[in-house]
């Protein structure tokens, strides 16, 4: 087929782009901004993408695959709407091409999704089977989000954001799940859901797409999930938590360790919140091939981890810079309470930057005010791109530091902009300057650019 993508230049579909002409279609498409690592990623794969939107570029197209970045107005879907071309979103896409006759793994919740889909993935791929993956990340060995894969299985992400313009339900509603595994469920994406109610609903539908030989994995901490599964009678369904009865890994204490042997294993993955993901991914696969059970074991060992999930960009004997992709409130109390658990003794200074478009909302003024606990000193940073919301709709930063200080009873310091951050750290480390000390830097962004700021500041500190 002639496919054409337009918005190609967003990471997933650029990488969706790069499977289809693996696949022996003819690609091409268009975007507005192009800029690295994708742009050059498609000129060296061949694509060579039209920069800007015009309603011939879409001439000859079999299937236009239309990103979720694109609404009307744009001359591209203007023109496929008035003609009556063949369009699809890329949701729609990834389960048309790639999932039909296959058991995909999906993997779906609040938190976790990324980490969970590339363990699950590293895994499959080390026992010998091959499996498919997409997935909105890069593993820390280079590995990227995507794979065509040649056996049964596709391991993917299953985002419950919306699809396109012209498709409001959820993504995963696209990718035929086999096997699913639900994580956690709590609200989020404030821009597109009302309330906790409409992302429910969007779980269950997921829910409902399980087919009776399949099977349904899901954490029992989460009320939410409890209620959703309740009553559901579809597929098998297994519970899952650390240190039960039938719990692959039990954690204690700072220690992960596997219930049967009792064996302590050290995955590159710290954190309570982040075994969960190794139990639910060690679960799917031991049902899928419980005869590897030794292999999968060392393959959850060796799993390398994921860029910007607790990506250690500098570590010594007295500091560490941490970057981590926290931005929900339960996110940045998992990630703190795991760096004080992994790391006794250490001084944590957190950083937070609101960007996400729930957290620059005040839908979570009181949570973000309590999830800090832990800190030694906390620095948030204004919304960014303020003007975007509106001020009755806005985080109050200033307010959130000082109910973040009344509630750690520790220092809380407000920053118009990240630049502002290492000007404040000049002041602060110095009072640190016997403790060892964690910087943990929490955004889904680029953070202003500041990490080599940061670590100039550490290396700094190092040499006195």
């Amino acid at each position: 087929m002639k496919i054409f993508l337009v918005g190609i230049g967003g990471i997933a579909m650029g990488n969706l782009a790069y499977m289809l002409k693996n696949q022996g279609h003819d690609v091409s498409g268009s975007d507005q901004n192009l800029y690295p690592p994708m742009s050059d990623k498609l000129v060296e794969w061949g694509l060579s993408p039209k920069s800007g939107y015009r309603k011939e570029n879409v001439k000859g197209a079999d299937l236009v695959i239309i990103g979720n970045a694109i609404s009307r107005g744009n001359p591209e879907v203007e023109e496929v709407l008035n003609t009556g071309m063949e369009y699809m979103s890329m949701a729609q896409a990834i389960g048309t091409f790639f999932l039909k006759n296959k058991k995909p793994i999906v993997i779906s919740g609040t938190h976790g999704k990324t980490t969970t889909t590339f363990l699950t993935h590293w895994i499959l791929e080390s026992i010998g089977l091959k499996p498919g993956l997409f997935v909105g990340g890069i593993r820390k060995d280079g590995f990227p989000g995507f794979a065509l894969g040649e056996g049964d299985y596709f391991v993917i992400e299953g985002d419950e954001y919306d699809s396109a313009f012209f498709d409001k339900s959820s993504k995963f509603l696209h990718y035929r799940p086999y096997y699913l595994a639900m994580n956690a469920l709590d609200f989020d994406h404030a821009d597109i859901f009302a309330d906790l109610n409409a992302i429910k609903t969007m779980f269950k539908r997921l829910l409902n797409l399980v087919p009776g030989r399949g099977k349904v994995f899901y954490w029992k901490g989460s009320r939410n999930l409890v209620e959703i599964t309740k009553d559901y009678k579809h597929a098998p369904v297994e519970s899952f938590d650390l240190g039960d009865k039938n719990s692959i890994f039990k954690y204690e204490k700072g220690i992960l360790s596997e219930m049967r042997t009792k064996t302590k294993l050290k995955p590159s993955l710290i954190g309570s919140h982040n075994y969960r993901n190794v139990e639910v991914a060690t679960r799917i696969c031991l049902e899928i091939a419980p005869q590897k059970r030794k292999e999968i074991l060392e393959a959850v060992v060796s799993f390398p981890g994921v860029k910007r999930r607790q990506e250690n960009l500098f570590v010594s004997d007295k500091s560490l810079l941490v970057e981590d992709f926290a931005h929900h409130p339960v996110a940045i109390q998992e990630t703190i309470r795991a760096h004080k658990e992994a790391y006794p003794g250490y001084k944590i200074i957190s950083l937070f930057e609101p960007r996400s478009a729930t957290s620059h909302r005040n839908v979570f003024q009181d949570d973000f005010a309590k999830c800090f606990k832990g800190s030694d000193v906390s620095i948030v940073t204004e919304v960014y791109q303020v003007d975007k919301v509106n001020k009755s709709l806005r985080l109050n930063v200033k307010k959130l530091v000082k109910d973040i200080s009344k509630n750690t009873k520790k220092d809380a310091l407000y920053a118009k902009d990240p630049k502002e951050i290492p000007v404040l750290l000049k002041k602060i480390l110095p009072k640190f300057q016997k403790e060892k000390v964690i910087i943990l830097a929490m955004s889904n962004g680029a953070f202003g650019g500041i990490y080599p700021e940061l670590k100039s500041l550490i290396e700094l500190r190092e040499s006195v």
